[in-house]
Protein backbone atom coordinates (compact mmCIF):
# COMPACT_ATOMS: atom_id res chain seq x y z
CA UNK A 1 0.00 0.00 0.00
CA UNK A 2 1.30 3.50 -0.85
CA UNK A 3 1.01 6.21 1.79
CA UNK A 4 2.08 9.86 1.75
CA UNK A 5 4.32 11.51 4.29
CA UNK A 6 3.80 15.06 5.50
CA UNK A 7 6.12 16.23 2.74
CA UNK A 8 3.91 14.58 0.16
CA UNK A 9 6.44 11.90 -0.78
CA UNK A 10 5.22 8.31 -1.07
CA UNK A 11 6.48 5.57 1.18
CA UNK A 12 5.58 1.91 1.38
CA UNK A 13 3.75 0.68 4.47
CA UNK A 14 4.18 -2.87 5.79
CA UNK A 15 1.77 -5.32 4.19
CA UNK A 16 0.15 -6.24 7.50
CA UNK A 17 -0.91 -2.62 8.12
CA UNK A 18 -2.52 -2.10 4.70
CA UNK A 19 -6.18 -2.62 3.83
CA UNK A 20 -7.41 -3.54 7.35
CA UNK A 21 -5.90 -0.35 8.76
CA UNK A 22 -7.50 1.75 6.04
CA UNK A 23 -10.88 0.18 6.71
CA UNK A 24 -10.48 0.76 10.43
CA UNK A 25 -9.74 4.46 9.99
CA UNK A 26 -12.27 5.11 7.21
CA UNK A 27 -9.53 6.28 4.82
CA UNK A 28 -10.67 3.89 2.10
CA UNK A 29 -14.26 5.13 2.13
CA UNK A 30 -13.08 8.73 2.02
CA UNK A 31 -10.78 8.08 -0.93
CA UNK A 32 -13.45 6.25 -2.92
CA UNK A 33 -16.03 8.98 -2.28
CA UNK A 34 -13.59 11.55 -3.65
CA UNK A 35 -12.94 9.43 -6.75
CA UNK A 36 -16.69 9.09 -7.32
CA UNK A 37 -17.25 12.85 -7.16
CA UNK A 38 -14.27 13.54 -9.38
CA UNK A 39 -15.56 11.05 -12.00
CA UNK A 40 -19.02 12.65 -12.00
CA UNK A 41 -17.57 16.15 -12.19
CA UNK A 42 -15.14 15.39 -15.01
CA UNK A 43 -17.87 13.66 -17.05
CA UNK A 44 -20.11 16.69 -16.59
CA UNK A 45 -17.35 19.14 -17.46
CA UNK A 46 -16.40 17.26 -20.62
CA UNK A 47 -20.07 17.30 -21.66
CA UNK A 48 -20.12 21.06 -21.07
CA UNK A 49 -16.90 21.50 -23.09
CA UNK A 50 -18.40 19.51 -25.97
CA UNK A 51 -21.53 21.69 -25.92
CA UNK A 52 -19.49 24.92 -25.88
CA UNK A 53 -17.28 23.75 -28.75
CA UNK A 54 -20.21 22.64 -30.91
CA UNK A 55 -22.53 25.58 -30.19
CA UNK A 56 -20.11 28.49 -30.25
CA UNK A 57 -17.68 26.90 -32.72
CA UNK A 58 -20.51 25.88 -35.02
CA UNK A 59 -21.89 29.42 -35.09
CA UNK A 60 -18.42 30.73 -35.91
CA UNK A 61 -17.93 28.25 -38.75
CA UNK A 62 -21.35 29.12 -40.21
CA UNK A 63 -20.70 32.84 -39.86
CA UNK A 64 -23.72 33.22 -37.56
CA UNK A 65 -22.12 34.86 -34.54
CA UNK A 66 -25.43 36.45 -33.55
CA UNK A 67 -26.44 32.94 -32.40
CA UNK A 68 -24.18 33.47 -29.39
CA UNK A 69 -26.73 35.92 -28.01
CA UNK A 70 -29.20 33.06 -27.46
CA UNK A 71 -27.03 31.97 -24.56
CA UNK A 72 -24.79 34.92 -23.69
CA UNK A 73 -26.40 38.38 -23.67
CA UNK A 74 -24.22 40.71 -25.75
CA UNK A 75 -22.08 37.75 -26.72
CA UNK A 76 -21.96 39.23 -30.21
CA UNK A 77 -22.14 42.97 -30.83
CA UNK A 78 -22.13 44.13 -34.44
CA UNK A 79 -19.09 46.27 -35.21
CA UNK A 80 -17.27 45.43 -31.97
CA UNK A 81 -14.46 43.37 -33.48
CA UNK A 82 -12.22 43.44 -30.41
CA UNK A 83 -15.04 42.51 -28.04
CA UNK A 84 -16.31 39.71 -30.27
CA UNK A 85 -12.77 38.36 -30.60
CA UNK A 86 -12.38 38.42 -26.80
CA UNK A 87 -15.57 36.37 -26.45
CA UNK A 88 -14.36 33.86 -29.04
CA UNK A 89 -10.97 33.47 -27.36
CA UNK A 90 -12.62 33.15 -23.95
CA UNK A 91 -14.87 30.35 -25.19
CA UNK A 92 -12.01 28.50 -26.91
CA UNK A 93 -9.86 28.77 -23.80
CA UNK A 94 -12.77 27.46 -21.71
CA UNK A 95 -12.83 24.27 -23.76
CA UNK A 96 -9.05 23.80 -23.57
CA UNK A 97 -9.00 24.49 -19.82
CA UNK A 98 -11.77 21.99 -19.14
CA UNK A 99 -9.95 19.21 -20.96
CA UNK A 100 -6.53 20.18 -19.61
CA UNK A 101 -7.77 20.37 -16.03
CA UNK A 102 -9.25 16.87 -16.17
CA UNK A 103 -5.98 15.47 -17.53
CA UNK A 104 -3.91 17.35 -14.96
CA UNK A 105 -5.61 15.66 -12.00
CA UNK A 106 -5.28 12.08 -13.24
CA UNK A 107 -2.79 10.31 -10.91
CA UNK A 108 -1.88 7.70 -13.54
CA UNK A 109 -0.95 10.40 -16.04
CA UNK A 110 1.20 12.21 -13.49
CA UNK A 111 3.00 8.94 -12.76
CA UNK A 112 3.41 7.65 -16.32
CA UNK A 113 3.99 10.95 -18.15
CA UNK A 114 5.48 13.48 -15.70
CA UNK A 115 6.85 15.64 -18.53
CA UNK A 116 3.39 15.96 -20.07
CA UNK A 117 1.97 16.76 -16.64
CA UNK A 118 4.43 19.62 -16.21
CA UNK A 119 3.85 21.12 -19.66
CA UNK A 120 0.10 20.65 -19.50
CA UNK A 121 0.18 22.37 -16.11
CA UNK A 122 2.04 25.35 -17.51
CA UNK A 123 -0.45 25.71 -20.36
CA UNK A 124 -3.36 25.25 -17.95
CA UNK A 125 -2.11 28.01 -15.63
CA UNK A 126 -1.49 30.45 -18.50
CA UNK A 127 -4.90 29.82 -20.02
CA UNK A 128 -6.67 30.02 -16.64
CA UNK A 129 -5.08 33.38 -15.84
CA UNK A 130 -5.66 34.71 -19.35
CA UNK A 131 -9.29 33.60 -19.32
CA UNK A 132 -9.82 35.26 -15.95
CA UNK A 133 -8.48 38.57 -17.25
CA UNK A 134 -10.73 38.34 -20.30
CA UNK A 135 -13.63 37.53 -17.99
CA UNK A 136 -12.96 40.69 -15.99
CA UNK A 137 -12.98 42.68 -19.22
CA UNK A 138 -16.28 41.12 -20.25
CA UNK A 139 -17.91 41.85 -16.88
CA UNK A 140 -16.82 45.45 -16.41
CA UNK A 141 -16.41 46.76 -19.96
CA UNK A 142 -18.56 44.52 -22.16
CA UNK A 143 -21.88 44.98 -20.37
CA UNK A 144 -22.39 41.48 -18.95
CA UNK A 145 -25.78 40.38 -17.68
CA UNK A 146 -26.57 40.60 -13.99
CA UNK A 147 -26.21 43.20 -11.27
CA UNK A 148 -23.36 44.60 -9.23
CA UNK A 149 -23.36 41.75 -6.71
CA UNK A 150 -22.99 39.19 -9.50
CA UNK A 151 -20.19 41.18 -11.10
CA UNK A 152 -18.37 41.36 -7.78
CA UNK A 153 -18.80 37.62 -7.26
CA UNK A 154 -17.43 36.82 -10.71
CA UNK A 155 -14.53 39.24 -10.17
CA UNK A 156 -13.73 37.55 -6.87
CA UNK A 157 -13.58 34.24 -8.69
CA UNK A 158 -11.13 35.69 -11.22
CA UNK A 159 -8.90 37.07 -8.48
CA UNK A 160 -8.86 33.70 -6.69
CA UNK A 161 -7.93 31.92 -9.92
CA UNK A 162 -4.91 34.18 -10.37
CA UNK A 163 -3.92 33.74 -6.71
CA UNK A 164 -4.25 29.94 -6.76
CA UNK A 165 -2.35 29.73 -10.04
CA UNK A 166 0.51 31.85 -8.69
CA UNK A 167 0.81 29.80 -5.49
CA UNK A 168 0.57 26.45 -7.32
CA UNK A 169 3.44 27.49 -9.59
CA UNK A 170 5.43 28.94 -6.68
CA UNK A 171 5.29 25.72 -4.65
CA UNK A 172 6.00 23.55 -7.68
CA UNK A 173 9.15 25.52 -8.51
CA UNK A 174 10.26 25.30 -4.87
CA UNK A 175 9.81 21.52 -4.89
CA UNK A 176 7.05 21.56 -2.26
CA UNK A 177 4.90 18.99 -4.01
CA UNK A 178 2.30 18.52 -1.27
CA UNK A 179 1.60 22.26 -1.10
CA UNK A 180 1.64 22.48 -4.90
CA UNK A 181 -1.03 19.79 -5.17
CA UNK A 182 -3.26 21.51 -2.62
CA UNK A 183 -3.12 24.80 -4.51
CA UNK A 184 -3.57 23.00 -7.84
CA UNK A 185 -6.79 21.44 -6.49
CA UNK A 186 -7.95 24.86 -5.33
CA UNK A 187 -7.14 26.24 -8.77
CA UNK A 188 -9.16 23.47 -10.44
CA UNK A 189 -12.21 24.24 -8.29
CA UNK A 190 -11.90 28.00 -8.77
CA UNK A 191 -11.59 27.59 -12.54
CA UNK A 192 -14.67 25.34 -12.44
CA UNK A 193 -16.74 28.16 -10.92
CA UNK A 194 -18.50 28.96 -14.19
CA UNK A 195 -19.47 25.29 -14.51
CA UNK A 196 -20.66 25.08 -10.90
CA UNK A 197 -22.81 28.16 -11.54
CA UNK A 198 -24.60 26.51 -14.44
CA UNK A 199 -25.29 23.16 -12.84
CA UNK A 200 -26.28 24.87 -9.58
CA UNK A 201 -28.70 27.19 -11.36
CA UNK A 202 -30.30 24.40 -13.37
CA UNK A 203 -30.66 22.15 -10.32
CA UNK A 204 -32.30 25.09 -8.48
CA UNK A 205 -34.74 25.70 -11.33
CA UNK A 206 -35.70 22.03 -11.51
CA UNK A 207 -36.12 21.79 -7.73
CA UNK A 208 -38.39 24.87 -7.73
CA UNK A 209 -40.16 23.91 -10.98
CA UNK A 210 -39.17 27.20 -12.51
CA UNK A 211 -37.17 30.37 -11.76
CA UNK A 212 -37.21 31.32 -8.08
CA UNK A 213 -35.35 34.09 -6.30
CA UNK A 214 -34.45 35.92 -9.51
CA UNK A 215 -35.97 37.58 -12.55
CA UNK A 216 -35.27 35.51 -15.70
CA UNK A 217 -35.68 38.59 -17.89
CA UNK A 218 -33.11 40.82 -16.18
CA UNK A 219 -31.15 37.85 -14.79
CA UNK A 220 -30.92 39.52 -11.40
CA UNK A 221 -32.12 38.56 -7.96
CA UNK A 222 -30.93 37.40 -4.52
CA UNK A 223 -30.39 33.79 -5.53
CA UNK A 224 -28.14 34.70 -8.46
CA UNK A 225 -26.17 37.08 -6.24
CA UNK A 226 -25.79 34.26 -3.71
CA UNK A 227 -24.77 31.77 -6.40
CA UNK A 228 -22.20 34.16 -7.88
CA UNK A 229 -20.15 33.79 -4.69
CA UNK A 230 -20.98 30.23 -3.68
CA UNK A 231 -20.07 28.87 -7.14
CA UNK A 232 -16.44 28.85 -6.00
CA UNK A 233 -16.47 29.52 -2.24
CA UNK A 234 -18.59 26.44 -1.42
CA UNK A 235 -16.43 23.96 -3.41
CA UNK A 236 -13.28 25.47 -1.87
CA UNK A 237 -14.76 25.18 1.63
CA UNK A 238 -15.68 21.54 1.00
CA UNK A 239 -12.15 20.86 -0.22
CA UNK A 240 -10.77 22.23 3.05
CA UNK A 241 -13.16 20.06 5.06
CA UNK A 242 -12.09 17.05 3.01
CA UNK A 243 -8.40 17.80 3.64
CA UNK A 244 -9.03 18.12 7.37
CA UNK A 245 -10.94 14.84 7.47
CA UNK A 246 -8.19 13.15 5.46
CA UNK A 247 -5.51 14.39 7.87
CA UNK A 248 -7.58 13.48 10.90
CA UNK A 249 -7.00 10.19 12.66
CA UNK A 250 -10.68 9.97 13.62
CA UNK A 251 -12.74 7.39 11.81
CA UNK A 252 -16.00 9.26 12.48
CA UNK A 253 -14.74 12.41 10.76
CA UNK A 254 -13.66 10.49 7.68
CA UNK A 255 -16.87 8.48 7.42
CA UNK A 256 -18.96 11.65 7.83
CA UNK A 257 -16.99 13.40 5.08
CA UNK A 258 -17.28 10.33 2.84
CA UNK A 259 -21.06 10.41 3.31
CA UNK A 260 -21.08 14.13 2.48
CA UNK A 261 -19.07 13.42 -0.67
CA UNK A 262 -21.61 10.79 -1.74
CA UNK A 263 -24.44 13.30 -1.30
CA UNK A 264 -22.40 15.86 -3.22
CA UNK A 265 -21.85 13.35 -6.04
CA UNK A 266 -25.59 12.78 -6.35
CA UNK A 267 -26.27 16.53 -6.29
CA UNK A 268 -23.59 17.14 -8.92
CA UNK A 269 -25.00 14.42 -11.17
CA UNK A 270 -28.48 15.92 -10.79
CA UNK A 271 -27.18 19.38 -11.69
CA UNK A 272 -25.34 18.03 -14.75
CA UNK A 273 -28.46 16.18 -15.90
CA UNK A 274 -30.61 19.30 -15.45
CA UNK A 275 -28.13 21.51 -17.30
CA UNK A 276 -27.79 18.99 -20.12
CA UNK A 277 -31.56 18.70 -20.61
CA UNK A 278 -32.38 22.41 -20.23
CA UNK A 279 -29.32 24.26 -21.49
CA UNK A 280 -26.93 22.14 -23.52
CA UNK A 281 -28.54 19.37 -25.55
CA UNK A 282 -31.55 21.37 -26.85
CA UNK A 283 -29.18 23.87 -28.51
CA UNK A 284 -27.11 21.26 -30.36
Amino acid sequence: MILHTAAGQPRTAPAESGAPARRATGAGALAWSARLWFGVAVAGQLLFAWYVAVFYGGALVRGELAQWNKVMPRGYVAGDTAGNAAIGVHVLVMVLITIGGALQLLPALRRLAPSFHRWNGRVYVLLAVGSSLIGLYMVWFRGAAGGLAQHLGISGNAVLIVLCAALAVHHARAGRIAQHRRWALRLFLAVSGVWFFRIGLMAWIVANRGPAGFDPETFQGPFLSFLSFTQYLLPLALLELYARAQASGRKAARIAMAAAMLVLSVATAAGVAAAAMILWLPRL
